[in-house]
């Protein structure tokens, strides 16, 4: 599907999904921020907020002069229109954005798109080419499907914290919306993987059904079969891995730390050589993978004894020296000074309507023929309702100011 984009918020829209339309029906992180990854690549995406506040992620800390700086990343690239589709007029105005559509992504708790007359077999009797994406906390199916679902919940549903943290401490929960950015990530591969679908297969969409704790459980790995096959249930064991030795971050003179994975035979042999003690390769305790695993809390101290001696740029000098797997632990304050960062325009410059320039990740993965782009960060509510109401739905001037007055728009 082909859309003209007559909004110069949104042009010029390059990318690999440059002429895919998208409605982002969502609100908050996991259903959003799938949106903005297609709109980083040139998919046209129309955003739809509530009248008045917006989307919640607008009150979202941090806050600079009472405006989120968050919004302006999540919702940026997006062209924003306010639509209430509780109410039914609303709901047709939906259906008409939906009619030119080729994607929908909606967050809404299960049976609520129902409950609006907004499900899949009403939408696809509208667009039969129309994707729908579903991200909820437990899944559109199963007995727990109506359940309210936050990435802190379905963090800690998929098990993730049961094994990340110090032995000796509570279950840790990580320091962002990591279920909803991996279900966001999802959502919009799964989204093009049905685009995909339709486009070489019989040229219907479908419904497609993400939850927020599924994602994190895919990339647990091995945790259900080896406990199918060795009843393991895996521990909590702070930095280190049991299947990977060493493995840990360690401390220097200087309060900073690094982090040092060593599995294979030749990169711990070249991090024996580095810190002075070749002898550790013809160590019985440490002729292999396993073996070091065995014996992790004696070579952890060898090493950790060695580092808290230099400071960090020493060790890290050695280290490139030598070739040692190792990297410092960043903070952002490292994260925007490196070179390496800079080269992989990894953080880029976006002009701002209200802080004339903002810096904030890139678009991401690199595309040489047709990349993306950060064309403009997220704009104030309703930004392009006019636009998209009066310039492509055809609504008049004066039915927009009564469905403003109705607090439709």
């Amino acid at each position: 599907m082909s859309h003209e984009n007559p909004s110069p918020r949104a042009a010029p829209a390059g990318g690999p999904l440059a002429g895919l339309r998208v409605i982002d029906a969502g609100t908050m992180i996991a259903g959003p921020l799938g949106a903005t990854l297609l709109a980083d690549f040139g998919a046209d995406v129309i955003k739809i907020e509530q009248p008045g506040a917006g989307d919640p992620m607008r009150e979202w800390t941090p806050i600079k002069d009472g405006k989120s700086l968050w919004w302006k990343v999540i919702g940026r690239n997006k062209r924003l229109i306010t639509l209430t589709l509780s109410r039914p007029e609303g709901q047709e105005i939906f259906k008409r954005l939906v009619a030119e559509a080729d994607v929908v992504i909606e967050n809404f708790r299960p049976g609520t798109f129902e409950k609006w007359g907004l499900g899949y077999q009403a939408l696809a009797a509208i667009n039969p080419r129309l994707v729908l994406v579903r991200v909820s906390g437990f899944g559109q199916t199963g007995p727990y499907s109506t359940r309210g679902g936050y990435g802190t919940i379905a963090e800690s549903f998929s098990g993730i914290p049961s094994f990340t943290g110090f032995p000796d401490k509570p279950p840790t929960l990580p320091g962002f919306p990591l279920a909803d950015s991996t279900a966001a990530t999802f959502a919009a591969m799964a989204a093009m993987f049905a685009i995909y679908r339709r486009d070489h297969g019989d040229g219907t969409g479908q419904e497609v059904d993400v939850s927020l704790f599924e994602p994190l459980f895919r990339l647990a790995e091995a945790q259900v079969i080896g406990f199918d096959q060795l009843g393991i249930v895996k521990p909590r064991q702070g930095n280190r891995l049991a299947e990977d030795s060493p493995r840990n971050t360690y401390a220097t003179k200087d309060g900073r730390w690094i982090g040092i994975s060593a599995s294979s035979q030749k990169t711990f042999e070249r991090l024996a050589r580095a810190i002075g003690q070749p002898e550790m390769i013809t160590d019985p305790r440490f002729a292999s993978n396993a073996k070091r695993c065995e014996h992790a809390d004696y070579l952890d101290d060898l090493i950790t004894r060695w580092f808290i001696a230099r400071d960090a740029a020493e060790i890290m000098a050695i280290f490139e020296r030598a070739d040692v797997v190792a990297g410092l632990v960043y903070d952002i304050r490292d994260i925007v000074a490196d070179p390496h960062y800079a080269a992989r325009e990894a953080i880029v410059d976006v002009p701002d309507a209200d802080f004339g320039t903002v810096r904030m990740q890139g678009a991401i993965p690199k595309f040489r023929g047709t990349p993306g782009a950060v064309r403009f960060t997220g704009g104030p509510v309703g930004a392009d309702t006019a636009a998209v109401l009066e310039g492509e739905l055809g609504l008049s001037a004066d039915a927009c100011a009564r469905l403003r007055a109705d607090g439709i728009i």
